[in-house]
């Protein structure tokens, strides 16, 4: 509390002078309410600044969220994994010529496995007929069934190499209709998804541009009003002035009571007396009148300021409400891009199980040649044992003349038939290299779907579920804070409103301090020895420039009596709000 404060509190009955006592209690109730409203008005004005603080806060959270790095670059992967998409269907129809490729060599193979089995029938006849011919000779009895039991044995080879490459075959058609049917969705599926895609990610990216440009707004907005507010805060020093100087006038009144009261001024006369009050009561007036204009001036500009703040809000909250893009209900375009990208996890799913199929199919296919190789050899070494059983057989044939010239003739046939086994052995060994090179295009052509598409999309479904939580989160915080400002400013404006019935209440007193000085000062030249203590009293209480112009314009002071000017008023941002909260 300033100088002279307790003292003024003490006026409740200034003798003689009724109305002087009526104005005394008005102006203490008007510095109460001065002091009080101001110091609600401070608070507001701190709590608007706080939520302010919190605004801008989140503001700088949703800018680094807007702005980070793992953002733009889930947004440059899904753009790569379009491309990775979009190739899709020529990958697929590569895969697809692979596989005809395949199946030809296959075909071919097929087809020599075929002759090899014709072959091997007619081995297994001409090994009968020489078993029934040679009936009746003993020494042939045992050649005949040692025969049919190497070619058995090679017909046994043949029939599982024709099952296997029969299974080989059953396998490509299952996986050629597969990828008939993956190459239609494709067809179907692909370019949609792969627009949606790119429409997405233009969209999200347009999208951060435009949050980033309002958010910046909003900034901009908030530190308006919160310099707003800090220049409102500075100019509640009027508040702390006003009071003072009623505090100043009550003093005034008190120290006049005080020295009529006293033994000096109990020697005046009755005119004495009222030529001083009158004096005092035209200071006072003046003071007054004085502190009621720049009461209402800078009151005024406080409302004025405080008035514009509701403005500032109103568009806080329109561009708060832009930062929700039309038509979407959760008001985040990145839930469209999520449901974009598990439409497109869906369609890489398919490729997955295309890629598996064909890896498995190339695996086998080049295990199954492996195999047939294998197997082809050991067809040759029954067809080196028939031949050179044959020739054996020819010869003693030859040894026996006559008898064992049947024999010799179904021998010959079978030597003939066992060449034609190496014709297809070697057709075949030629076909299964066509096959191993066939096999190992298809797995090379796994190579673009090797990138795990459906890998990299999962990580682009999680790393963009989490953006769009972050922004439904700062979003609906920057919402919240939003509503908040606008509610405190409109609470502030209600409480800063000063000039309502306060400035009415001051302009009253300094009117009825008017009337009662009324319109001359009475002459007091004689009283000058007796007035100067009193003067320099109320003199020494003035803490303003201002106040003690008017005092010397009213009642001259000799300028070397007087007390030194007070410094200048603080200008430090900090020092200011101390003052305008008292």
């Amino acid at each position: 509390m300033k100088n002279g404060t307790a003292l003024a509190r003490r006026i409740d009955r200034p003798r003689g002078f009724p109305q002087a006592m009526d104005v005394s209690r008005t102006l203490e109730t008007a510095r109460t309410e001065v002091e009080k409203r101001f110091l609600d008005g401070g608070a507001v004005l701190l709590s608007v600044m706080e939520v302010l603080n919190q605004l801008l806060s989140s503001l700088d959270r949703l800018t680094k969220a807007l702005d980070s790095e793992g953002a733009r670059d889930t947004t440059a992967d899904l753009l790569q994994t379009v491309s990775g998409l979009s190739d899709l269907p020529g990958l697929e129809a590569r895969r697809q010529e692979s596989f005809a490729v395949l199946a030809e060599a296959g075909s071919k193979l097929h087809a020599h496995v075929t002759d090899m089995q014709e072959t091997m029938r007619y081995l297994r006849t001409f090994a009968v007929t020489v078993k029934i011919t040679g009936a009746g000779i003993a020494e042939f009895a045992g050649f005949a069934e040692e025969i049919l039991e190497r070619i058995r044995s090679g017909t046994d080879e043949v029939n599982t190499f024709a099952q296997q490459l029969g299974s080989l075959e059953r396998e490509l058609k299952v996986a050629m209709t597969f990828g008939a049917t993956t190459a239609k969705a494709y067809d179907r599926n692909v370019p949609q998804v792969v627009a949606a895609l790119e429409k997405d990610a233009r969209t999200i990216a347009v999208h951060r541009k435009e949050l980033a440009v309002i958010a910046a707004e909003v900034g901009a907005i908030a530190r308006g009003v919160q310099s707003k507010v800090a220049s409102t805060l500075s100019a509640l020093q009027i508040g702390d002035i006003t009071r003072q100087r009623i505090e100043h006038v009550q003093s005034a009144f008190a120290f006049l009571e005080e020295f009529l009261a006293s033994d000096e001024g109990s020697k005046l006369d009755a005119d004495a007396r009222r030529r001083l009050a009158n004096v005092i009561h035209h200071l006072t007036a003046a003071q007054m009148r004085e502190m009621v204009a720049d009461f209402q001036r800078e009151s005024g500009n406080v409302v004025k300021t405080i008035a514009s703040f509701s403005h500032d809000t109103q568009e806080i909250l329109k561009l708060r409400d832009a930062m929700k893009p039309e038509g979407s209900n959760d008001g985040n375009v990145l839930r469209a891009l999520e449901q974009s990208v598990s439409a497109a996890h869906a369609i890489v799913q398919q490729v997955e199980t295309a890629r598996v199929q064909a890896d498995g199919i190339s695996q086998s296919t080049l295990g199954t040649a492996s195999n047939l190789l294998h197997r082809i050899e050991t067809i040759r070494a029954v067809k080196t044992d028939i031949h050179y059983m044959a020739l054996n057989t020819n010869l003693r044939c030859s040894r026996m003349g006559e008898e064992g010239r049947s024999i010799n003739v179904v021998t010959a046939e079978l030597r003939i038939f066992a060449a034609k086994l190496d014709e297809s052995a070697d057709a075949i060994v030629s076909g299964l290299a066509s096959l191993e090179t066939a096999a190992g295009h298809v797995a090379s052509g796994q190579e673009a779907s090797d990138h795990r598409l459906d890998e990299r999309l999962i990580s682009a479904v999680d790393t963009i579920r989490a953006a769009a939580n972050i922004m439904d989160g700062e979003l609906e915080t920057l919402s919240g804070h939003g509503r908040e400002v606008a509610n405190k400013i409109m609470l502030s404006i209600g409480k800063l409103d000063f000039q309502r019935d306060l400035g009415e209440t001051l302009a009253n007193c300094a009117d009825t301090l008017d009337d009662m000085a009324g319109s001359e000062i009475a002459d007091v030249g004689d009283l000058e020895d007796i007035i100067a203590p009193l003067s320099a009293r109320i003199f020494k209480v003035y803490t303003m420039a201002q106040e003690r112009n008017i005092h010397r314009d009213i009642i001259p002071m000799d300028d070397n009596a007087a007390p030194a000017a007070v410094a200048p008023a603080k200008t430090d941002d900090e020092d200011l709000f101390a003052d305008a909260l008292f």
